[in-house]
């Protein structure tokens, strides 16, 4: 998604560099121009919805607000400003041993309050959470100026609106978030991937059954199809590692004593199911560049279309060999039913790709999935359902954009009343 979109404005960027200046520069242009306001943390989310290019648009970046507020560290929380990068964040945790286990692509790049805003998540959202476990507090600023806060500094509080919960995935179409307080996980003093190849995607979805009862714990279960295991390998520079086949790739943490113990249970009972090749990745430079290669492939642009498939965890496999039969190079966090999919189809194929993400969409329909577009062509993006099938909540959220921001200032059209183009399948008929 990085650098696919170009916001284009009639001014330069504002970039405030505290609280009280981004209140009362948005307090400013309510009260006068009320020109539209598009927010930007580190631009790694910026092709999300239907967002577009307007001239008269004030562009407000958060990157300005990049503090440290409080760190009490044996509180195991952390209290920062939203325009302070994942890779700046890690870097003041990891000299204390602590950590936020939330996998986000172009570390060096995003924002916290980007992730936050994007809900993003990756591999080791199966064993440790996404972001709604995480933030415990926020600060952020209306439509009006005016700012507001939730939560607190201890990961226990009030019962009542969980307004931390509405930010989260909000695409800043709410609100612009300022600071957050976030809590934190210790860092594992080992961790070790086991690396499993197997001559269809049924073979491991049969695997996967089993490893319900597995004595190990996963922190992640991904699978990869054979382009995006050449693809992640190939980034990770790691070429003794198999790709010609389908990929289960087991990520286990703890105790250095407790990864090895883990990883000769886990390579015994996948034994059973004869895979062709099984490899434990216990060097931590080799570990860290595969891990880094799983988190970036949503970020690989090589494809110029990229989309994601919410599943129920049973139905992923299936619908990812559908998938692969379409030539989509994929990889699925298999334990909570998510599929990445790149598709190197060339701009000018409008047509072919449409026919594709029609057919992907009707199969996640059988499941009561849905499929939503992260990257795709500029010129597409007013005509893709780039948010999937209509969802039940769609209206509630209408309503709640209605009460905080009723002029649609704040990313205008972002969401774009969660419109629904009609889209032909292979037979031609509007689905």
């Amino acid at each position: 998604m990085v650098n696919c979109y170009n916001m284009t404005s009639t001014s330069q960027p504002i970039r405030p560099t505290s609280s009280a200046e981004l209140q009362k520069q948005i307090r400013e242009n309510y009260v006068g121009s009320r020109r539209p306001i598009h927010i930007r943390g580190g631009g790694t989310g910026a092709s999300a919805g239907y967002l577009q290019d307007d001239p008269s648009a004030i562009v407000l970046t958060t990157t300005g607000l990049s503090r440290v507020i409080d760190y009490p560290k044996d509180d195991m929380t952390i209290t920062i400003e939203a325009g302070l990068t994942i890779a700046e964040l890690t870097g003041t945790l990891v000299r204390h041993r602590q950590q936020l286990p939330i996998d986000v692509p172009v570390p060096e790049q995003a924002t916290i309050g980007g992730v936050v805003a994007a809900n993003i998540s990756g591999s080791r959202r199966f064993g440790y959470g996404t972001m709604r476990d995480y933030l415990i507090g926020i600060i952020a600023v209306d439509v009006q100026g005016q700012q507001f806060s939730a939560g607190g500094r201890v990961v226990k509080n009030v019962a009542g609106y969980d307004l931390c919960k509405l930010m989260i995935g909000s695409l800043g179409t709410l609100a612009v978030i300022s600071q957050v307080t976030l809590k934190l996980k210790p860092v594992s003093e080992s961790t070790g991937i086991l690396w499993a190849t197997f001559e269809t995607l049924d073979d491991i979805d049969v695997v996967l059954e089993t490893l319900l009862l597995s004595s190990a714990r996963p922190v992640a279960l991904d699978v990869l199809n054979a382009r995006a295991a050449q693809t992640i390998v190939t980034g990770a520079e790691l070429k003794q590692l198999p790709t010609e086949q389908p990929v289960l790739a087991i990520t286990v943490d703890g105790l250095s004593a407790e990864v090895d113990w883990q990883l000769e249970s886990l390579r015994k009972e996948l034994a059973v199911f004869m895979p062709t090749v099984c490899l434990p990745i216990v060097n931590d430079d080799q570990r860290q560049k595969l891990q880094s290669a799983i988190t970036q492939f949503s970020q690989q642009q090589s494809a110029v279309l990229a989309l994601k498939a919410n599943l129920p965890p049973s139905a992923t496999l299936d619908w990812m060999a559908y998938a692969d039969e379409e030539g989509l190079a994929l990889l699925s966090h298999a334990g909570n039913g998510i599929v990445k999919g790149r598709f190197p189809v060339e701009p000018t194929e409008y047509s072919r790709a449409i026919e594709i993400l029609g057919r992907l969409r009707a199969k996640a329909r059988q499941y009561r999935g849905n499929v939503v577009v992260d990257t795709c062509p500029h010129t597409w993006r007013q005509k893709l359902p780039m948010f999937g099938d209509p969802e039940p909540s769609w209206s509630l959220m209408r309503k709640i954009k209605q009460q905080l921001d009723p002029d649609d200032l704040l990313n205008r059209g972002m969401f774009n009343e969660f419109r629904l183009p009609a889209l032909r399948n292979s037979d031609g008929v509007t689905s």
